[in-house]
């Protein structure tokens, strides 16, 4: 670890502080930097750009109030907000969502979600998989594939970035976790230690570039006592290291100042309180998250609010409801506007769905039999519904949708091919994404 001393400044305990620059873990792992690029160099970069922003609702948000709403269910199922109309013909979704109605033809809602675990965390919409029966080192999430699969697009930026804040209860705010493919593919989180080691604080390039000398000196020490010459190459990977802490590149993607003020007006800003054990209402989170795409990250996950409503469903539906409304819709035509929405793949969902009929508190219990979910972009064929419940909304009765098929489809549109791709656990075994002979990509979409 290389720490680089900054100017001092007085906080408002009046104590005199010295910022520092941290060349090292970056968030990413424990893993230092160079060690990063080195294995991410070993995979090879890919031009390939496309990419995927997973958007978690943790808790399990209530299918029959968002896009799956029962008009001819009794009132104690139905509940209490109307349908109405989206701008393709015949699809109906729910009343708090007036904006994704108007951009319904660049989405896919599946109505039939099955195969949930009922486990409360995030791992199953990350991964695809469920977390009871794992192969050793445990299923590594999407971004982290990518990052393995594809490696960095841009050397001044990571292939995957997890913008989950922490939440009280932490399985609601994993990011996705490397797995089996090791720390040199674990998200970026700009919350963690990592933003402040991406500031320079003021550092000159001739003070940078004298620690540099000194690190260089100390690399060289260490290759010269090095008998195994395991330390041979290393200065290329260090070079890189001091590439991406002295780029801009990053850390102006993660500043949504930078975007006008009628883009951060379209978007919402939200709020940073924590909801309960949840997580905050971050509506800046879809912005950053397309600035970064846009950046070169090829995975961006995030987690929006708290939606394990045991009691008050309606009331937090109107709290919740439009502000991913208009988060998720201003991020679906940002999309389209910069000519990305082909190439990158929006996925919206939680991890199971809700019961049917509402509890004496006024909520919805948990009910992982059937949920739903959101696609968009990804040069998905969009702009319809899949599957249905029945009446009630207790169960698929018609074309029920896996977990992984949804992930059959995104490493698809991703252009990785789930029929041959394998990828070796810690014992060395190769491993399939996910199951392929059973669970293939969504024939309507795809």
């Amino acid at each position: 670890m290389l720490n680089l001393n900054g100017p001092k400044f007085k906080l408002c305990d009046g104590l005199t502080r010295r910022s520092v620059l941290q060349i090292g873990s970056l968030a990413m792992g424990g893993m230092a930097l160079p060690q990063l690029l080195q294995a991410e160099q070993a995979v090879g970069v890919s031009n390939n750009k496309k990419g995927v922003i997973m958007v978690f609702l943790p808790g399990g948000p209530p299918h029959q109030d968002m896009w799956d709403i029962k008009t001819d269910a009794p009132a104690e199922i139905r509940g209490e907000f109307s349908a109405i109309d989206t701008n393709v013909p015949g699809i109906q979704i729910g009343e708090m969502f007036p904006r994704i109605a108007q951009v319904a033809d660049k989405c896919a809602f599946i109505r039939s979600m099955v195969g949930a675990t009922g486990s409360h965390h995030a791992f199953q919409c990350l991964t695809g998989n469920s977390d009871r029966q794992q192969p050793p080192g445990g299923w590594p999430s999407i971004g982290s594939v990518l990052s393995k699969v594809y490696g960095s697009r841009d050397p001044a930026v990571p292939a995957f970035v997890g913008l989950s804040p922490k939440t009280r209860h932490a399985p609601w705010g994993d990011p996705g976790q490397p797995g089996f493919l090791g720390v040199a593919h674990a998200p970026f989180q700009p919350h963690g230690e990592g933003m402040s080691d991406m500031t320079l604080n003021g550092i000159s390039a001739d003070r940078l570039g004298d620690r540099k000398s000194v690190l260089n000196s100390l690399d060289t020490f260490r290759r010269t006592a090095d008998a195994s010459g395991m330390m041979e190459g290393m200065d290329a990977f260090s070079q890189q290291a001091f590439g991406i802490l002295t780029s801009s590149k990053l850390a102006d993607a993660l500043d949504v100042e930078r975007e006008p003020s009628e883009v951060r007006d379209r978007y919402g800003r939200g709020t940073a309180k924590l909801v309960a054990d949840g997580g905050p209402k971050l509506l800046d989170n879809f912005l950053v998250a397309r600035r970064l795409i846009e950046s070169g990250v090829r995975c961006v996950t995030l987690c929006f609010s708290r939606w394990d409503w045991h009691s008050g469903n309606f009331k937090r539906g109107r709290e919740d409801m439009p502000m991913l409304d208009q988060a998720l819709s201003a991020l679906i035509e940002d999309l389209e506007q910069r000519g990305m929405l082909d190439d990158i793949s929006v996925c919206v969902w939680g991890e199971f769905g809700r019961t049917p009929k509402i509890n004496s508190k006024g909520g919805r219990d948990h009910w992982p039999r059937v949920s739903t979910a959101l696609l968009a972009g990804g040069g998905m064929r969009t702009g319809q519904v899949i599957g249905s419940t029945n009446r009630l909304g207790e169960y698929a009765q018609d074309r029920p949708v896996h977990f992984q098929e949804v992930f059959a489809t995104l490493y698809k549109q991703l252009g990785i091919n789930i029929d041959e791709l394998t990828l070796n656990d810690l014992q060395g075994r190769p491993r399939y994404l996910i199951d392929h002979n059973v669970h293939r990509p969504i024939r309507e979409l795809v």
